[in-house]
């Protein structure tokens, strides 16, 4: 067996932060979609458990007649706030898990794309969590509840016009697996060709346009002995991120008495639902994915046609 004490040598923080960066956005069809776009000039690594993101309100009134003599009154332009709260995250992993891994291969390598593929997972774990959590009470105007209802083309375009003369802004949708399978019977589920020649699977799928993302932690609930499910509808840039940087973000910690090494991985970064504000007091540090469900935590800023998330309730068959 390699030794696998030499991973200590490549899994220094600077490299591991870019590398595992890369890792879980090439392994996350959420942020492939589009739909999560970087805060730009938002730096968490120097602390702080919110952040506050200022915005100017839209400009409205009366226009007036300009006439000779005529003083015009002008109005206020108003400033509002977004607040983002800081999310960290730790996991380890122990000897058991990683052995015989590193064989003939690079362990930074090895090691960012399983990482990677975790994490993916835990992001869309907590986007869900936060989805959840803006429907409960900031977010319930952008929700169609069609609960007695089969989904189908035209419900989700009532959906898509939740949003008015903006509804072209909204651009994926996440959707259970059987919300899937339930449209692909309907052949309302169209995937991109695979080229000729190539065993690879469609990059892929679309629902009237939208990529779709599959995930079955979307949620349901049965409601008369019927299982409603929630699709949600999304934009570019719906959700803003920023990864930050811990002062040890993985580390290597070997237990000699008992020949096990421990990796050790920790995050700090944001996903914030944008036109929203987070308002609550979590119980740590920084709020656990239950605290992000609680509707008490969120409160809405933008208008809700500027909020490019739409929820969906709806059955399936």
């Amino acid at each position: 067996m390699p030794d696998l004490t030499r991973v200590i040598d490549v899994l220094t923080p600077d490299r591991w932060v870019k590398y595992q960066t890369e890792q879980t956005a090439a392994q996350s069809a959420i942020r492939q979609s589009g739909i999560i776009e970087t805060l730009s000039g938002l730096d968490i690594s120097g602390g702080g458990k919110t952040f506050n993101m200022p915005f100017w309100l839209d400009i409205d009134g009366d226009d007036e007649v300009w006439a000779s003599g005529h003083t015009t009154v002008p109005d206020p332009i108003k400033a509002e706030r977004e607040i983002a709260v800081v999310l960290t995250r730790i996991k380890s992993w122990g000897a058991e898990d990683l052995a015989g891994m590193f064989a003939g291969d690079d362990p930074l390598t090895v090691i960012g794309r399983l990482v990677g593929t975790y994490w993916s997972r835990k992001e869309q774990k907590t986007l869900l969590s936060i989805l959840k959590g803006i429907f409960a009470n900031a977010l319930t105007g952008n929700e169609l509840d069609a609960s007695g209802e089969t989904i189908s083309d035209t419900m989700t375009v009532d959906a898509l016009n939740m949003l008015g003369d903006r509804s072209d802004r909204l651009t994926a949708i996440i959707m259970h697996s059987a919300t899937r399978t339930d449209l692909f019977k309907k052949k309302l589920i169209n995937t991109k060709p695979t080229e000729a020649g190539s065993s690879d699977k469609p990059e892929f799928e679309t629902f009237l346009g939208r990529r779709v993302i599959v995930d079955d932690g979307a949620p349901y609930e049965d409601i008369g002995g019927n299982r409603v499910y929630t699709s949600f509808l999304f934009g570019q840039g719906a959700i803003g991120h920023v990864e930050g940087s811990p002062k040890v973000p993985v580390a290597i910690a070997r237990e000699e008495r008992e020949s096990q090494e421990i990796l050790v991985n920790r995050r700090q970064f944001i996903f914030h639902p944008r036109g929203l504000a987070w308002i609550g007091n979590a119980a740590n540090t920084t709020p656990s994915n239950a605290e992000l469900e609680n509707g008490a935590n969120w409160k809405r800023e933008f208008e809700l046609k500027n909020i490019p998330i739409v929820a969906l309730k709806h059955q399936i068959g």
